[in-house]
């Protein structure tokens, strides 16, 4: 049987001794030009770096921002703008500039600037003289500036970056949205990128690691050694390259898995005599990974890929990455019984890998949304035939050596798989990512299913599927023409709902549960393309060697708030229901323009909130996991005597259901059934209780009461404690709740903030997708009794900072973290 080995030691972060590497993220000028936020046009400056001299360009006036930076979620919100994409304005060009000052003592070093994002364009000048470019908003690329500095004196750094109109299906985001490096290196160096570890023969007693490397400048006289130290510090292998690759053995290995993700450090040195030229240390993982018909297996055991997609806003943040945003997203999705994330659709943050690393979670890394063929006129699509080797190769360099990356995804429902004769251009792709990395396999969404039983799919190693439900027999199709070939469910679901709205009568018609703009929470309405999730978990039960599946979506996210598109497109979204005509009717009633700025996708809220379908996952995906979970909520006057379905989720397989007191029915599920449902519940104030079973045993129990009138403001966080080094954060929760503390479901109350002291407010949100509120404000109105603010340290500022929050009728709710 043919199996795929990617037998792995992969590298995470990457710290430089030898050279410097520093941050330089501090102290920026900021100013744009083209399309400004409230929609008129200011005409772009002499180019302010484009010339000789222009370091001198008089900037003063300029905003000082510190980076990551993504000059477009400050807003406003506008109408006029495509909901598509978020309806903010994040076109248009900017320009960054920054004093670099380099002493004579770096004369003879190699200067470089290294990014890991820039949206998008990024043209960089060094001293008013060109140094280089890139084209991809999401790569991350190196600089080399030596030949344009100056040693003992002062340096201006300016980068222009242009978001073109029309260039995304999503909120991009703009600006420096990721880290900027200095790198200070000897002219002999490791290259960027340029060590790749991976391992071979692992077992209990022992394991070789294999370390291939690549150097830039003069390498005569040079010996390159490798270090392997453990986490207690000691060391567990070591050798000199005398000939490429070098091959540690590595005795009783501890090897890198979801409950244990151990990592080790790699030190990689070059040396000229006894003369250190660069030294890099590395956090790695030890672990071997499989891809087999029967699905995906980590050093040997087969592990179900419990996933989802995300992009890669993070709410009222924006595209600027936030180290700490990034990993509370990834502590929730795990508390759900989330195992992998696929990175929809393009290269994340370098840190997101370290954080997935660190915790156990596995990733399918991909590289693009567009390849030859526009999804959009401005898209990337333009410059895919001249970058797309560069943007493979610094793609895969940079992320090959992290565990948690288990297949490199290619791209996602690409236009090419609906013309046979560009098939050769998935197949020529796939050769260039094994260029660079022989050890993991390539995959990618594929939403036309036809074209997955075919040549398109033979072009990848493992074949992904965007919407398998659509055709129940795609996988035997699939496995027909290539009995062992891999497979796994791309993406899932495409379910949407809005947190803690629900509206009546229920309906089963998926593309019904409209009111307004929002989208009833009883976790069963979907795009015509799409289902419940349900429909999946039963398709993935039925084909067991399916490796898995990657929900669309983790999150919330901003821009494509399906079903409420504002151009034609809507109609797509109610396909095959025989309601695209109605539903356009509808739309033009409620004003022919959606306020929706954010998509209804995730199983969490823009802000982070979990929708009811969180639960519905998390027992599915926790089957040991004593759990039970209750919608609606119960605070229904108006529908006295009425009937309202209940709908329960449990990890439990029995569960009765008792409203104030009194039971209305035990049941058991059946095969394939994954929600438990009382459809003939009249309503009537109180409490409802559910108490869950398991193997004939109390496994779990849960209640929803009518509460009273909002009488508090509780104030949350979900941590009170923070560094101070003006980059940790503070999720804060502001919940309105009656006399005992319980929510009260629907309060939609005006709330302002203040902070004192040693944090700031740098984001609030309260998950209503159709909120055009300022993110960067002070004040927000609650969404069906929630709302956040995001506090942020302020850097060497140690102290404690007070969040006061007011609401009209109700007492101030406050709370104190620590900054430290």
């Amino acid at each position: 049987m043919k199996t795929f080995i990617i037998s792995a030691l992969l590298i995470s972060v990457s710290l430089l001794h030898g050279a410097q590497r520093e941050k330089i993220n501090q102290d920026w000028r900021f100013s744009r030009f083209g399309q400004m936020p409230d929609g008129s046009t200011l005409t772009e400056p002499v180019a302010p770096a484009a010339t000789p001299g222009a370091e001198s360009f008089a900037d003063t006036a300029w905003s000082q921002v510190n980076l990551p930076h993504d000059w477009a979620i400050e807003g406003p919100f506008r109408m006029d703008l495509p909901n598509r994409t978020g309806r903010l304005p994040w076109a248009g060009i900017g320009w960054y500039r920054k004093a670099l000052p380099l002493e004579s003592t770096d004369q003879g070093k190699k200067i470089y600037l290294d990014f890991d994002g820039a949206m998008s364009q990024p043209k960089v000048y060094v001293n008013g003289v060109f140094a280089g470019e890139w084209a991809y908003g999401y790569s991350s690329f190196r600089i080399d500036i030596t030949p344009h500095v100056k040693f003992g004196a002062a340096n201006t750094i300016a980068v222009r970056l242009d978001n073109i109109v029309d260039s995304s299906r999503w909120y991009p985001g703009s600006g420096l949205y990721r880290n900027v490096w200095l790198v200070k290196a000897a002219a002999t160096h490791f290259s960027y990128n340029g060590i790749f570890a991976y391992s071979q023969n692992i077992n209990q007693s022992s394991a070789d690691v294999v370390v291939t490397t690549e150097i830039d400048g003069p390498s005569q006289g040079t010996t390159t050694e490798h270090t392997l130290i453990d986490a207690s510090g000691k060391v567990v292998a070591s050798g000199k390259a005398t000939a490429e690759p070098l091959r540690l053995k590595v005795k009783s290995p501890q090897l890198w898995e979801a409950k244990n993700p151990y990592l080790y450090n790699l030190r990689s040195t070059i040396r000229r005599g006894e003369t250190m030229l660069d030294r890099h240390e590395t956090r790695i993982g030890i672990r071997s990974a499989e891809w087999k018909a029967d699905g995906f297996h980590l050093n040997g055991k087969r592990v179900q890929l419990n996933g989802v997609c995300n992009h890669h806003d993070l709410g009222a943040l924006g595209s600027a990455f936030h180290v700490r945003a990034a990993e509370r997203q990834l502590e929730l999705l795990v508390a759900m019984g989330c195992n992998a994330i696929r990175t929809a659709h393009n290269p994340p943050a370098a840190e997101l890998l370290d954080l997935c690393d660190r915790m156990g979670i596995l990733v399918i890394d991909e590289l693009y949304d567009t390849w030859s063929i526009a999804k959009k006129p401005g898209d990337h699509h333009q410059f895919y035939q001249a970058w797309h080797e560069r943007d493979v190769a610094n793609f895969i360099r940079r992320d090959r050596n992290h565990p948690c990356v288990i297949a490199w995804s290619t791209g996602n429902e690409l236009p090419e798989q609906k013309r046979p004769e560009l098939t050769v251009v998935s197949e020529k792709l796939t050769q260039i990512f094994r260029k660079h990395d022989t050890t993991r396999q390539t995959t990618l969404g594929i939403n036309q299913l036809s074209a997955a039983a075919g040549p398109f799919g033979d072009s990848v190693d493992v074949v992904g599927l965007n919407y398998p439900v659509k055709d129940g027999k795609i996988f035997e199709k699939i496995r027909a023409r290539k009995p062992q070939v891999p497979v796994l469910t791309s993406e899932s679901s495409s379910c949407i709902s809005s947190r803690g709205c629900y509206f009546f009568p229920m309906s089963w018609n998926k593309a019904a549960g409209m009111q307004g703009f929002q989208i009833s929470s009883y976790e069963i309405y979907a795009p015509g393309w799409a289902n419940r999730p349900d429909l999946d978990f039963e398709l993935l039960e039925k084909h067991p060697y399916v490796a898995g599946e990657f929900v669309w979506t983790g999150f919330d996210y901003l821009g494509e708030p399906t079903p409420f598109n504002d151009d034609s497109s809507i109609a797509l979204n109610f396909n095959n229901e025989g309601a695209a005509k109605k539903a356009m009717e509808e739309f033009k009633k409620l004003g022919g323009g959606a306020p929706s700025r954010s998509s209804y996708f995730g199983i969490l809220d823009l802000a982070g909130f979990p929708k009811d379908r969180y639960y519905l996952y998390q027992a599915h995906w926790r089957p040991d996991f004593p759990m039970a979970h209750i919608l609606p909520h119960w605070n229904w006057p108006d529908r006295l005597d009425k009937v309202t379905p209940v709908h329960v989720f449990t990890s439990g397989d029995e569960a009765e259901l008792f409203l104030n007191g009194k039971s209305l029915g035990r049941k058991k599920k059946a095969a394939f059934q994954y929600r438990m449902i009382w459809e003939d519940v009249v309503y009537q104030p109180g409490t409802l209780t559910v108490k869950a079973w398991k193997n004939g045993k109390p496994w779990a129990e849960a209640d929803r009461s009518t509460t009273g009138k909002a009488t508090q403001i509780v104030v949350t966080a979900d941590r009170k404690s923070i560094s101070a080094d003006g980059e940790d954060l503070s999720y804060i929760t502001i919940s309105v709740a009656d006399e005992k503390g319980h929510l009260v479901p629907e309060s939609m109350q005006r709330m302002k903030f203040q902070v004192s002291g040693a944090a700031a407010i740098v984001g609030v949100c309260n998950g209503d997708p159709t909120s055009l509120e300022s993110m960067k404000g002070t004040e927000l109105p609650a969404f069906n009794g929630l709302c956040q603010v995001i506090l942020r340290s302020k850097a060497g500022q140690p102290g404690d900072a007070t969040l006061t929050v007011n609401a009209e009728g109700l007492p101030a709710g406050s709370l104190t973290i620590s900054c430290k």
